[in-house]
């Protein structure tokens, strides 16, 4: 059997930046083992499957996969899965792509991706008939718990000093929007490029938690106009170390807005990721507070057309 696939670079503008994302377009009626098995193969951070939608609302299916588990939800394939999807509406649609169910040539179009976590509404902009931004509302608002570690035991476990984490106003915490993250704050530029995940350390303290992906954040960043710098690592999930990381981005957005207090607010960030593996990414993030609590988080990013084969199986 030829099952054919792409790969897009996500949170990226162009070639070679970016997190690669494999899509095998309608492929979501195989077997979930045989998933698992492909993105083992494809061995990037995500690999996604396309089906048709399963409800009226529904725009596509979408099923995620690492190398080494199924995830609800996840960031870069939820930009990447719009933009394959909006371009591809040229030619077929999986379903409704917007208001009235044709496609959009320039403006905007609204897809709604149907994945594990519920349905997840989806913004595409376009120019010229081409997508060049997508971003996603999250599906669930941010879920916020106390870290059951310290944070100088946390800094050991990310190889930094107690004196590294923990800028002022900026506790460690965990925070899920779909995809849970125990979020370390670093206080400099040079820690967090310095921070390297002690297995020893991570597989004792909180392999088996409820947070086990480590989201180091810093409020330094190297680019023009960037309000953060962060580094992802899930090896609970097949994956050392993550060039983009749309989940993670979102529960930042959890985060910050938290930390703002205010009662009605409009966030937003611009935060950098990747740059210590050589594949800059830049990640937009969006918060609106109501009635002193988060109201809504939004993420986007660009995404590049990179491959397309044939894999058989």
């Amino acid at each position: 059997m030829q099952i054919p696939f792409h790969t897009l670079d996500v949170f990226t503008d162009r070639t070679f930046g970016g997190n690669p994302l494999g899509v095998f377009p309608d492929a979501a009626h195989l077997p979930t083992d045989l998933m698992q098995r492909i993105a083992l193969e494809m061995h990037l951070s995500e690999t996604v499957f396309l089906g048709a939608p399963e409800t009226p609302e529904g725009s596509a299916r979408v099923r995620i996969f690492t190398p080494g588990r199924e995830v609800a939800f996840a960031g870069h394939p939820t930009v990447g899965s719009a933009i394959f999807l909006a371009a591809d509406s040229g030619s077929h649609t999986l379903g409704p792509s917007d208001s009235e169910g044709s496609p959009a040539t320039s403006g905007s179009m609204t897809l709604v991706l149907e994945e594990n976590v519920g349905p997840v509404p989806v913004v595409v902009r376009l120019e010229n008939g081409t997508p060049v931004f997508a971003q996603f509302t999250t599906a669930i608002l941010p879920e916020h718990r106390p870290s059951p570690h310290s944070p100088d035991d946390l800094a050991r476990m990310v190889g930094l000093d107690a004196a590294d984490v923990c800028p002022d106003d900026m506790p460690v915490e965990m925070v899920s929007c779909g995809l849970e993250y125990h979020i370390i704050p670093v206080r400099t530029i040079d820690a967090i490029r310095r921070a390297a995940l002690n297995m020893t350390l991570w597989k004792t303290m909180v392999a088996d938690g409820w947070a086990h992906h480590v989201y180091l954040v810093c409020p330094e960043a190297e680019g023009e106009g960037v309000d953060a710098h962060v580094r992802m690592f899930a090896p609970g999930s097949g994956v050392p170390e993550d060039p983009a990381t749309g989940s993670a981005a979102a529960a930042l957005g959890g985060y910050l807005s938290k930390i703002d207090g205010r009662a009605e607010a409009s966030l937003s960030w611009t935060v950098e990721q990747g740059l210590e593996m050589g594949r800059p990414s830049i990640i937009h993030v969006e918060a609106d507070r109501a009635g002193g609590a988060t109201a809504a988080v939004r993420v986007g990013g660009s995404a590049v057309f990179v491959s397309q084969g044939t894999m058989t199986i």
